[in-house]
């Protein structure tokens, strides 16, 4: 076998130790697939003394995480820290230094991934990120290389295990939000603070990261509509079962007229669809193409071990080309599509009315609907006199012109409160 390559790790969390632990635990076999033996030469920490899930040998623990990026003997560098900085810089003095770097930053790719790109272009070098988004599940490959001669034209995931298992559980047993999540932070689906999953910035960012692979354009976090679930009540729920469907919380990348169109909201889709049979804190991506049709992709979107999975398939893939001395493939950006606002989006609404129980309500409200141009699909009553309420699906129509009818219901007369309004994805049309 060939000299061996040194590999520096950057974090020692849930992901790092896993990574950590994997690379002493399969070294043969992994010697035995690149080529040459991986030699973890260095494990960055913040803190020495902190507890570990691995025993790191002797001597490889530094909190000079600087340092060890910028040692001219190391040829592969896995950041597992995670956020921008200082993540950011270690990755761009890895590259300028000669490494190779593989993350799993989902963050920092949504923010920048261009100026990582361009270091990786302009040193030689791989930047790898399968582990950036949806765990275990291989996407980003599948998006970057095999469908490379293809044209990619809707990606729909569920791509947050936190908020999948919060609705889920509401769902299976009627709970509320609140409810579900407590649950949650119990069985160590959600932090402490869960703001970035249930509001939506985490499956943002890796919308982002889908929709700048697959539609070969520049999309950053910035770009992506976003509403979390934290809205979400028990009668949404209710309601979606109530229509044969049920809520999830999805990220959504379209090709509309050569603009690309993204965004992250919760929504109903049909119990038929095959994400809605996905359950607890699973992911799941939903990619269509002109060619290859629709494909499916399945499996654990989070952990420590599912992740570090993908951190060491890539680490596979980028020491290969190490010994090979060639490149993978970089960023594809070439279409440079712009990004649709939200509300030249296409989409359908959900709308639950209080109504005055009397002759001519429902014609009043289809009138709402039809001045903004929005035709319904399917209307239905519940409830008699003080409990009456419509409930309203509408035709795919802008999300402007949607949203629109929903602000002029709000100031009828006859409507006392719109008390639900949200987006329904796939059936009919």
């Amino acid at each position: 076998m060939s000299t061996p390559l040194k590999v520096a790790v950057l974090g020692c969390g849930s992901v790092g130790s896993q990574v950590v632990r994997l690379l002493q635990e399969q070294a043969g076999d992994l010697a035995a697939r690149v080529g040459a033996p991986l030699e973890l030469v260095g494990v960055a920490v913040r803190r020495l003394d902190a507890a570990r899930e691995v025993d790191v040998p002797e001597g490889l623990l530094t909190t000079d995480a600087q340092g060890l990026v910028a040692r001219d003997d190391v040829d592969l560098v896995i950041e597992v820290i995670g956020g921008i900085e200082p993540a950011r810089s270690l990755i761009l003095s890895a590259l300028e230094n000669g490494a190779s770097v593989v993350t799993a930053n989902k963050a920092l790719l949504a923010e920048d991934g261009p100026t990582l790109y361009e270091a990786a272009e302009k040193a030689g070098r791989d930047l790898y990120f399968e582990a950036a988004v949806a765990g275990a599940i291989p996407i980003i490959r599948p998006l970057r290389e095999s469908l490379a001669g293809d044209t990619v034209t809707r990606v729909l995931g569920i791509v947050n295990g936190t908020t999948n298992f919060i609705l889920d559980k509401m769902d299976s047993s009627g709970a509320g939000f609140a409810e579900a999540l407590e649950e949650a932070q119990e069985l160590g689906y959600a932090e402490a603070d869960p703001t970035a999953d249930v509001e939506g910035f985490d499956a943002a960012a890796k919308a982002a990261i889908l929709a700048s692979l697959a539609f070969h354009s520049r999309v950053t976090a910035s770009d992506v509509h976003r509403e979390g679930i934290s809205e979400v009540t028990a009668a949404d729920v209710q309601s979606a079962r109530d229509m044969g469907s049920v809520v999830k919380l999805l990220a959504i990348c379209e090709l509309k007229d050569d603009a690309v169109a993204v965004r992250v909201h919760p929504a109903m889709i049909p119990r038929s669809h095959p994400l809605a049979s996905v359950r607890e804190a699973y992911n799941a991506v939903f990619v269509e193409s002109q060619a290859a049709g629709q494909l499916m992709f399945y499996g654990p979107g989070a952990g420590g071990a599912p992740t570090a999975s993908a951190v060491l398939g890539d680490l596979v893939t980028v020491a290969r080309n190490v010994l090979a001395d060639k490149r993978g493939a970089g960023e594809s950006a070439y279409a440079d599509r712009a990004v649709l606002p939200m509300g030249e989006t296409t989409t359908r609404y959900h709308v639950a009315i209080d109504v005055d129980d009397k002759a001519g309500v429902l014609a009043t409200v289809a009138q709402a609907f039809a001045e903004h141009g929005v035709s319904i699909q399917t209307v239905r009553q519940e409830g008699r006199d003080d409990d009456a309420q419509l409930v309203v699906v509408s035709h795919s129509a802008t999300d402007a012109a949607l949203a629109a009818t929903v602000e002029h219901l709000r100031g009828m007369d006859i409507v006392r409160e719109v008390t639900s309004v949200m987006r329904v994805e796939g059936g009919e049309e």
